[in-house]
């Protein structure tokens, strides 16, 4: 029986995760859970998994939870501490660490701290901190499983070969609602159109972040400090049926690539798994009616914020903090109305432009960088606004 702690539960990641766990009741065991503002659909998912403890994003909403729960011996915790104490807590072995963004990155870092193995959704963690939350994990033996669907491949498609052997690391994209897009009327597309992903359903910042294919930089981030590879020997092709996941290149000129239906079960199961497999009640890839599978490179014109998240990398210390808080900030304001979509990438270059990068040696170093970028990206925004 494996006792699991779900950061985020009430996402798209974390109803999946427990969607599995209610399959497979005899394995998984759910200790404890966090959730933001979605208080009734957490209140359901206690009454159902009767969890030992549960954190929610502030005191008010803890106190009105408890008043609806009277009589069910849960602790209802809240903020920061409360994620801590829910990824710490004694009797879990493995974390699932599904809330999107910065937020995400200390209650990640305290379970690794204490030896817990993760089960790795929230990407901010190693795009913020990845040299510190690695080394962590190597000396408290800490195992970092991934959950994104390119990085569960890329873990799949390297088990069994040498590290030496290879060349390079395809990650996979499928160009998000706005491949095929007239460059013209990028300008000027609405919230609801960006977020007609045409394969995932997932949370709205992530699904922006696809349209932009700033999650694809992310996630080049993510894979060389999860797995150790320069970023040069890191590229993205858009793959839109999204049916190789990722891939990787071997020196002698061989592709190993992991293929599946577009389902993030896949993904979860094998990390809650590992090096196990769960037999999922889902329909098979069936390559006989699949459309031809293209491959081909990002148009740097449509996508600019790849572009921007290799600088953040390549420039190291605090600068990829810096453009994550930035992108965090800028999503929001396309979510509310206050930035067009394209006007994303140019908050972005202006706040790395302004920012002097600093050396990296604590966790304070990044949360500061990440502070500071969060405030220049706002004032700029206001300044924007006032005009």
């Amino acid at each position: 029986m494996k006792r699991l702690s779900i950061l985020g539960s009430t996402g798209s990641i974390g109803v999946n995760t427990l969607h599995i766990v209610s399959q497979f009741p005899e394995r998984f065991e759910v200790i404890s859970l966090s959730a933001g503002l979605n208080t009734q659909l957490l209140k359901r998912q206690i009454l159902q998994f009767r969890p030992k403890i549960v954190s929610v994003l502030n005191k008010e909403l803890s106190e009105a939870l408890r008043r609806e729960l009277p009589n069910l011996p849960v602790e209802i915790v809240h903020g920061v501490e409360g994620l801590i104490q829910v990824a710490t807590h004694p009797e879990v072995d493995q974390v699932v660490s599904a809330i999107v963004g910065a937020v995400g990155l200390i209650p990640t870092l305290s379970a690794i701290k204490t030896g817990k193995t993760i089960a790795l959704s929230n990407k901010e963690t190693l795009v913020m901190a990845g040299k510190i939350v690695m080394e962590e994990a190597k000396r408290n033996h800490a195992p970092v499983l991934p959950i994104d669907s390119e990085h569960s491949a890329i873990f799949q498609a390297l088990l069994g070969h040498r590290k030496e052997d290879i060349r390079r690391l395809i990650l996979t994209a499928s160009g998000g609602p706005f491949l095929n897009f007239p460059l013209s009327r990028l300008h000027d597309v609405t919230v609801r159109e960006a977020l007609n992903h045409p394969h995932w359903e997932m949370g709205k910042k992530i699904t922006i972040d696809s349209a932009s294919l700033m999650n694809k930089g992310l996630e080049v981030i993510e894979a060389h400090w999860l797995f150790g590879i320069p970023v040069e020997k890191i590229i993205v092709l858009i793959h839109p049926q999204c049916v190789v996941h990722s891939m990787v290149e071997y020196i002698d000129g061989s592709i190993v690539a992991q293929m599946g239906i577009a389902d993030m079960k896949i993904p979860i199961s094998y990390a809650l798994s590992f090096p196990e497999r769960l037999s999922l009640n889902l329909p098979p890839l069936d390559l006989s009616r699949s459309d031809a599978l293209t491959f081909f490179p990002p148009d740097p014109q449509r996508f600019p914020c790849l572009k921007l998240a290799y600088q953040s990398i390549e420039t190291g210390e605090t600068m990829p903090a810096i453009l994550n808080a930035a992108n965090e900030v800028a999503v929001s304001a396309f979510l509310d109305g206050s930035l067009k979509f394209t006007e994303i990438p140019v908050l972005l270059q202006r706040v790395m432009d302004e920012h002097e990068v600093k050396p990296v040696h604590t966790i304070e170093d990044i949360l500061r960088a990440d502070h500071w970028a969060r405030e220049r990206a706002k004032a700029l925004l206001e300044g924007r606004n006032s005009c």
